[in-house]
């Protein structure tokens, strides 16, 4: 009987990643509000960056948390807060969890069904961030959820 040793894991390209950052970047200037926009790949290691001028220089650090947050969990940062909201021990406890963004902004970068990495914007309230990221995966023919 052989087993493998070894699985193939696809992850997003490096050409994507700027596609991605590209589309993002349109978006955030469409709504008017800078954004830092992160792209990471399957193991929510940083692939792709820009901090847009007049990006607030917090939002560096949440927008590579976003990003890493939704590939390392598969799901959207704003899902997280919807999975723990009524989960007393799990909503204190879980955001103890370095890197774990649970506001929206985040989410993972799925392609022919396969997690390729992750996509995390901030900037902006918690809504414009979806929004942008949102309106990047919309524009590379990707979906948020």
């Amino acid at each position: 009987m052989t087993t493998s040793r070894a699985v193939t894991v696809r992850t997003v390209t490096a050409e994507f990643a700027q596609e991605l950052i590209d589309a993002a970047t349109s978006k955030a200037v469409e709504i008017g509000v800078p954004m830092v926009i992160s792209i990471v790949d399957h193991d929510g290691t940083l692939k792709a960056f820009r901090r847009m001028d007049g990006a607030p220089l917090l939002s560096v650090e949440i927008a590579q948390n976003k990003a890493y947050t939704a590939a390392a969990f598969g799901i959207s940062t704003d899902a997280w807060h919807e999975f723990i909201k009524e989960d007393e021990p799990l909503r204190l406890g879980i955001v103890h969890t370095d890197r774990l963004v649970t506001f929206g902004g985040g989410y993972p970068i799925t392609v022919d069904g396969d997690l390729v990495g992750g996509l995390g914007v901030s900037g902006g309230h918690y809504s414009h961030d979806m929004q942008v990221a949102g309106g990047a995966l919309e524009a590379v023919g990707l979906s948020t959820g």
